[in-house]
């Protein structure tokens, strides 16, 4: 099934703990909190004990007071997902960005770092060797991805000389806007399908309800953002961060009241047996 049909992908262990992560400010939770995570999804406590011991392992994962915090490359993911979500776009003169690989020879590690810097940076890749995009994002975004790209590039200021109708066919050459909006019109659906259920504290609609964020977060990342002006008309970039906000809200307010009720039956579990108990 293509990417595109399949957008409310199943969460493995390891993906449910950097998912959840990935949503956090900052990017840290309890253990505890991880566990219930899991059971949401029906992943037993010791296969995502496992998930978070190998993620810690791998670097992807520090251990802080009680639970777990994100580090290494997941931050830099994550950076992009907020950049996605919440953008902060500069005007739009014209102007182009790009960057021409120089380095004389490079590994088959090099060559792959550079092409997930400049996707982290959201260039798009001309032909083998020349990216670019619009100039309307901060150029001292994302520092250890421009250090990737300036350790093998060059960066030159461009302008498209083609009129409008030109500028829209190399647009729509470098990345595929129609996908990106399908995909979200989708994410919008699925979202609109279970926020009123969200919002009326239904449990049963956690587990649907957290794949759906975390795909639509996904999509975010996956965000070209370009100037209003290369836009295709009805462009759904914005509608679906607003909907995401009021979805989001409504997630983590309905999983508190759930972690709350996981809780309490432990403690007057814990409570029965400390009436019970033998004098010592």
């Amino acid at each position: 099934m293509s990417q595109e049909r399949n957008i409310l992908l199943p969460l493995s262990a390891r993906s449910l703990v950097a998912s959840t992560l990935l949503g956090c400010h900052p990017p840290e939770l309890p253990t505890r909190a991880l566990v219930q995570m899991g059971m949401l999804y029906r992943i037993p406590e010791g296969t995502l004990r496992v998930a978070l011991s190998r993620m810690l392992s791998a670097g992807e994962l520090e251990a802080v007071d009680g639970g777990y915090r994100l580090t290494g490359p997941l931050l830099g993911r994550q950076a992009r997902q907020e950049e996605g979500w919440r953008p902060v776009l500069r005007a739009w003169n014209g102007g182009w960005v790009m960057a021409v690989v120089t380095a004389a020879s490079r590994s088959a590690a090099a060559r792959a770092e550079l092409r997930a810097a400049m996707t982290a940076l959201r260039l798009a890749e001309l032909r083998e060797g020349v990216w670019l995009r619009p100039d309307n994002l901060d150029p001292q975004r994302l520092p250890s991805a421009r250090a990737v790209v300036a350790a093998q590039c060059r960066w030159f200021d461009a302008h498209s000389l083609g009129d409008a109708p030109a500028v829209a066919r190399l647009v729509s050459e470098l990345w595929d806007l129609a996908g990106w909006a399908r995909r979200a019109e989708k994410l919008r659906r699925e979202m609109d399908r279970l926020v009123d259920r969200v919002e009326a504290g239904d449990h049963v609609a956690l587990g649907p309800t957290g794949l759906v964020s975390a795909a639509v977060l996904r999509h975010f990342v996956h965000d070209p953002l370009l100037p209003p002006q290369l836009l295709p008309p009805s462009w759904p970039g914005d509608s679906l961060r607003t909907e995401y906000a009021r979805f989001n809200t409504a997630l983590r307010r309905l999983f508190a009241a759930w972690a709350r009720e996981q809780r309490a039956p432990a403690k007057e579990s814990a409570g029965r047996r400390a009436r019970i108990a033998p004098p010592a």
